[in-house]
């Protein structure tokens, strides 16, 4: 900063200020410096300007590592993320967890080594741990989902109450009354809630409804299938499967297809996605359409605002699914 105070003409405190971006620093100014520094191939030492600020300029994304991803859901999260936190003096880590004891044991380990600014979490329970801790501790994050203190935390969620509702909708309008849910591991707050709306539904529409057993949409796609195949062996009754995410409506069909039955004749399917896939590959299955682009905005500029604004109001969003890759 010295060498770019003396070519620039600037005090080390504007060069240093300019850098940052500070409001009190004109455009031509900040233009000037940042040139300079573009020219000397500067770049911040990061652990000096954590001493400085007490800041690292990191954000950590919190996931779980521990069941199968064969759809891009948590890649396009990572990926809005990122991208949102462009531009901005923040960078984004990702740490896992592959145990339930460690989804709080991790959150613990960045906290107490100061290893980020902000948490990023995502699979919240209604009485997360983790967000307990958190706002204990009264360290920034933001919420991937609600919990039960919703209202003291920021967050974004999708209304999986309404998904449940709209599917039940859809499907009972093509005559379909014997439904087959894959849900979620029970004791997350987006699998209470598609249970929700799905029981909301029932008290208008007469149609059974039963919850798979034997594997959520959490588990392998190996363990998935087989407990498919095995209920839809001995229930020849399901003529619709609710799936909350792109790979359990592709293992759905497998399982539809290894049963002998027939997609969208014998049995239908009403899925949500982050992309159109099921739509192009097999359109008989009913999509519709989870936003995780700006779901991953959202959340990175509200871990952003706990950093630098913790008194503003909380950033909260609960975000409508859409029909927009709605099939005929």
């Amino acid at each position: 900063m010295k060498t770019i105070s003396e070519l620039s003409g600037f005090a080390v405190t504007t060069v240093s200020r300019a850098l940052n971006d500070g409001p009190e620093i004109g455009a031509d100014t900040k233009e000037k410096v940042k040139k300079i520094a573009r020219e000397i191939g500067y770049v911040r030492n990061r652990s000096g300007l954590g001493l400085v600020t007490g800041r690292t300029n990191v954000i950590s994304l919190v996931l779980s590592a521990d069941h199968d991803v064969i759809d891009d859901h948590t890649g396009r999260l990572i990926s809005a993320i990122a991208h949102s936190l462009t531009g901005t003096n923040y960078h984004m880590n990702i740490v896992t967890f592959s145990s339930p004891e460690d989804r709080l044991n991790v959150v613990k380990h960045v906290v107490e080594t100061r290893a980020a600014d902000a948490i990023i979490l995502n699979q919240t329970k209604p009485e997360d741990e983790r967000v307990a801790y958190l706002m204990e501790r009264n360290f920034p994050f933001a919420a991937y989902g609600r919990t039960s203190w919703q209202d003291q935390h920021r967050y974004f969620d999708f209304d999986t109450e309404a998904f449940g509702e709209m599917a039940v909708q859809r499907l009972y309008d093509k005559g379909r009354r014997h439904f087959l849910v894959v849900c979620p591991p029970e004791d997350l707050s987006y699998s209470q809630h598609l249970i929700t709306g799905l029981e909301r539904a029932n008290q208008t529409h007469d149609f059974t409804l039963d919850v798979l057993k034997g594997a959520t949409s959490h588990d392998t796609s190996e363990k998935l299938l087989q407990a498919l195949l095995t209920w839809l062996g001995r229930d020849r009754s399901v003529d619709a499967i609710i799936a909350p995410s792109t790979a359990t409506a592709v293992l759905s069909l497998a399982a539809i297809e290894q049963s002998g039955r027939a997609i969208g004749v014998d049995i239908d399917v009403f899925a949500k996605e982050a992309s159109p896939y099921l739509k192009f590959i097999r359109g008989e299955v009913i999509s519709v359409y989870q936003d995780l682009t700006e779901a991953g905005d959202f959340l990175a500029k509200a871990a952003i605002q706990a950093i630098e604004e913790p008194k503003a109001p909380l950033m909260q969003k609960l975000e409508p699914t859409t029909e927009e890759f709605k099939t005929p």
